[in-house]
């Protein structure tokens, strides 16, 4: 699970801001124009103080009606000129910068779909939904603003600046003074921003995650009478949550504290001075306001530092978040043994074309060891050798933990193998794409995962062909699932989140169904007929053995019901295979698997 990242002492927020540029680009010709656009209204609203110093000191000093009456259409053009020039600006980048969230939002949906299951089961995927949604959303008001206003009100307070200089210098001097300490702020603001910032677009995607637990496990938490207890998981951190915004707020109120204040007091002692400097002759009064306009249209751009500043910083969180998804490395696709020497690829060919012969699937000394184990721990799978035949069932029997859905994980390659090799008529399952690997093997998993989609969607996402109704119906026939067709709409009845509108047992169904679908060359069954009632249990074995015969299956049993589908009998001990052979022959021989298919199993045995 990721951590907060406190320390931002490496991070630079400008960097981080600069990955940005590979979604900005195919759309930087209306960014960089609105922005040109922006920074010409900004300049449009400093010609207004030059327009009054011309109206105080000409026609207003001579008392001239109409040229009073052609400044003021002056100030009435130049104001609709501004208006109308930043709402060009909003036009120019609303469209595109919502291109590029949609944009970011679908690579970011992408690439999960291709991170190993180790990512997942690894991630929250509270966090996950947090930067798919409010990261995002935190990025695109960045681009739409900040970015273009801290260019915009930095342009604006250097050409003001300089204007303000022209008017008169020892004025313009008493202006400047707040911006060394102003600078100062800002520096240590922006530090200390991006700490609280990250830490709490983190307790965000926290506390994301416990809504969503809460929602999906609504039945458990009903059952157990434990809505209080995670009532008091959701206050504390809504709490803690609560307290780093609050810290964002004080930090954000002393900035604009000191970037108000400074400020307001540097044009009210320019106000003085100008005013004894107009009361001795030295000064213009339309020098004057045109000087203390200017000074008070820079208000707004100064003003606006300080949460401009915290707009970028939470970006530049967003951002991070953002890639450090990114940045994990996909799945691959094939992989390459480049370092295999003449003898091995000699060896390994020979083997390849062995198992071709053979044919079927083959696990040849496969050791597996979940990602972030201690590689000096003992692995999960150690030497795995094991060989199902074409067209044979393989039923896999061990104890709780010894390894079976992990050994089932790798055939579809789920995960990736330490060592070893595992393949499918004598071809390397590292050697195929993922796609080519999964038009052949089909899963069904024992804690079956449905969409909010159609019964028929759900089912025909075991296929890649286009199936029409007739292999549905042949597939839900197999699953005994046909009592879909007694569902509102039948086939196409929408079944819910998580599929919890059914039970357990037609839940299964519908995943053994999606299984089945696709005629798969292999089959991975992960205890498929656990939450089956006795006689659906029999009907749905009946009905599995037709396709079991024109397939080569891994099945893993627990019940003797269940092993006496498959062809041949696999024991999982301590990592390894440690038996093979029929139902009967290792009830008779192996005390351990006597002891798994104790009762139920010696009946069957005895029958």
């Amino acid at each position: 699970m990721p951590t907060t990242r406190e320390n931002t002492e490496d991070r630079s927020a400008v960097r981080t801001l600069l990955r940005l540029w590979p979604y900005v680009r195919p759309v930087r010709a209306r960014v960089f124009t609105a922005a040109f656009v922006a920074v010409v209204a900004s300049c449009v609203g400093l010609v207004i103080p030059l327009v009054l110093k011309w109206m105080v000191d000409g026609p207003i000093a001579d008392q001239d009606p109409a040229g009073v009456w052609l400044g003021a259409l002056y100030l009435l053009l130049l104001g609709f000129t501004e208006a109308g020039l930043f709402g060009m600006r909003r036009w120019l980048v609303a469209r595109p910068l919502s291109h590029v969230e949609a944009e970011m939002r679908a690579a970011l949906y992408r690439r999960l779909q291709r991170l190993p299951v180790a990512f997942h089961d690894r991630w929250p995927s509270g966090q996950l939904l947090s930067r798919a949604t409010a990261d995002l959303g935190l990025v695109r008001m960045f681009l739409a603003f900040p970015l273009t206003f801290l260019l915009v009100n930095t342009v604006t307070i250097l050409v003001g600046v300089i204007i303000m200089l022209l008017q008169d210098w020892t004025l313009g001097l008493v202006i400047l003074g707040p911006a060394i300490p102003v600078m100062v702020m800002c520096v240590v603001f922006e530090h200390r921003y991006a700490v609280v910032a990250r830490r709490a677009q983190d307790q965000v995607g926290d506390l994301t995650t416990v809504v969503e637990e809460s929602v999906l496990g609504i039945r458990i938490i009903k059952g157990f009478g434990r809505h209080r207890s995670q009532a008091r998981a959701f206050r504390e951190l809504s709490t803690k949550l609560r307290g780093t915004e609050l810290g964002k707020a004080r930090l954000l109120a002393t900035i604009w504290a000191v970037i108000v204040t400074l400020p307001e007091m540097a044009i009210g002692a320019a106000l003085v001075l100008g005013a004894v400097q107009v009361a001795d002759g030295e000064l213009s009064a339309g020098t004057l306001v045109a000087f203390l306009s200017t000074a008070l249209a820079l208000r707004w751009p100064v003003d606006s530092i300080g949460f401009l500043l915290a707009m970028s910083q939470e970006a530049a969180t967003a951002t991070e978040r953002y890639f450090e998804v990114m940045d994990e490395e996909p799945e691959k696709d094939t992989v390459v043994h480049a370092d295999r020497t003449a003898e091995d690829r000699t060896a390994e060919d020979a083997t390849a074309e062995a198992d071709r012969r053979d044919g079927g699937l083959r696990f040849d000394g496969v050791v597996f060891r979940y990602p972030d184990a201690d590689p000096a721990s003992t692995p999960t799978l150690n030497r795995v050798d094991l060989h199902i035949r074409p067209g044979e069932s393989m039923a896999l029997v061990g104890a709780t933990g010894s390894g079976k859905t992990t050994l089932t994980a790798l055939v579809p390659r789920l995960h990736e193998v330490t060592a070893g090799r595992i393949t499918l008529d004598g071809e390397d399952v590292t050697a195929m794409s993922r796609a080519q690997l999964r038009s052949k093997v089909a899963v069904a998993f024992e804690e079956p995962t449905l969409f909010s989609a159609s019964v028929g969607e759900n089912v025909l996402m075991g296929t890649d062909a286009e199936a029409g109704p007739a292999e549905l119906e042949r597939a839900l026939g197999v699953a005994q699932a046909d009592f879909v067709h007694a569902l509102p709409q039948g086939t196409g009845t929408q079944v819910g989140e998580q599929g919890l509108s059914l039970s357990g047992g037609q839940r299964q169904r519908l995943a053994l169904a999606r299984a089945v679908v696709g005629r798969p060359r292999f089959l991975v069954l992960d205890d498929p007929l656990s939450a089956l009632d006795v006689h659906t249990e029999a009907a749905v074995e009946a009905a599995l053995r037709r396709v079991l015969a024109d397939t080569t299956a891994l099945i893993v049993a627990h019940r003797p019901s269940t092993v006496l589908l498959a062809d041949r009998v696999a024991l999982l001990s301590g990592g390894r295979i440690t038996a093979v052979g029929t139902h009967q022959e290792l009830l008779r021989g192996n005390p351990e698997y006597a002891h798994l298919m104790s009762g139920s199993g010696r009946q069957e045995d005895d029958r």
